[in-house]
């Protein structure tokens, strides 16, 4: 499943710091950061129930937001791009 995860997190409240450092490891740890409170995720079903658990522990619900948008089999034909690009494809070989 193809994500687009994206946060907003009150770095004004008590412990905001902090949490938005967790929240970008913790996306950096099942996609890649696209900006900089956004992140695309290739991942399975499990994966994904167990990211979105991971952020709702982290964040405060009261001041905080994320939006995962699910883009589907057919991503690519939904996503424009302008400007540089700053992605890698996930269906294409990594080479380190």
């Amino acid at each position: 499943m193809y994500l687009l995860i994206t946060y907003d997190v009150n770095i004004a409240s008590e412990g905001g710091a902090k949490r938005l450092r967790r929240v970008a490891k913790c996306c950096v740890n099942y996609g890649q950061r696209v900006q900089n409170s956004v992140f695309e995720c290739m991942i399975s079903e499990a994966d994904f129930v167990h990211l979105k658990s991971q952020l709702s522990g982290i964040i405060d619900h009261e001041t905080d937001t994320i939006r995962i948008y699910n883009l589907g089999k057919n991503y690519r034909s939904k996503i424009q791009k302008l400007g540089k690009n700053t992605s890698y494809n996930f269906e294409d070989p990594l080479i380190l």
